[in-house]
């Protein structure tokens, strides 16, 4: 029993150390720069066994994160980000340790290139989990955080996810690199 309880400790403390956070280092995105961020969450469907919330229960901290953690890219070329709430649970308490039920969320993404006027992805699915803190390890985050907590932190793992999905986009794809109608051509130049 103490080496259960022994490894279930050092476990809960490697995994709330990997915790997202809304400061984070930012990412490659290249020339990205976030025109409009639109957050959409009228046709969220709770999942069995969740919490009771509202899908307008997510726009505000859905959208202060998307705003926190994309607005940061100053680019030269502008895109629309779009997040639709598909679908969440939110974890109840469980029976701790046994039964330690995660949040989690279902979200679809748009991403539109304003100048060429083409959708770079159009209704990409994303299916995200909440972080596992110290106390929801054991506990589970039914009993070790309220409604609006296990919101705010799943709202911050979508855009981390998101942010983290587009640059790689970015490097295997090319999205959001310089285009060529973009370049200024000095006229003192030689040619």
């Amino acid at each position: 029993m103490i080496r259960l309880i022994a490894f279930l400790t050092s476990l809960t403390l490697l995994v709330a150390c990997g915790e997202t956070q809304l400061d984070e280092a930012p990412e490659d995105l290249g020339t990205f720069k976030m025109r409009v961020g639109y957050i959409y969450t009228d046709k969220a469907l709770q999942w069995p066994l969740s919490r009771n919330a509202e899908g307008s229960d997510w726009n505000a901290t859905l959208q202060n994160s998307l705003d926190g953690r994309l607005r940061r890219y100053e680019g030269t070329q502008e895109y629309d980000v779009a997040i639709t709430l598909e679908g969440f649970m939110l974890a109840p308490p469980g029976i701790p340790i046994v039964l330690s039920p995660k949040s989690v969320a279902v979200v679809n993404v748009f991403v539109y290139d304003v100048a060429g006027q083409e959708y770079l992805a159009k209704k990409h699915q994303m299916e995200i989990f909440e972080s596992t803190t110290g106390e929801s390890a054991v506990l589970g985050s039914g009993h070790s955080r309220t409604k609006e907590e296990q919101i705010a932190g799943l709202s911050l793992n979508i855009v981390d996810a998101v942010e983290e999905w587009m640059a790689k986009q970015h490097q295997e794809n090319g999205w959001f690199d310089l285009r060529s109608d973009d370049v200024e051509i000095d006229p003192a130049a030689p040619s």
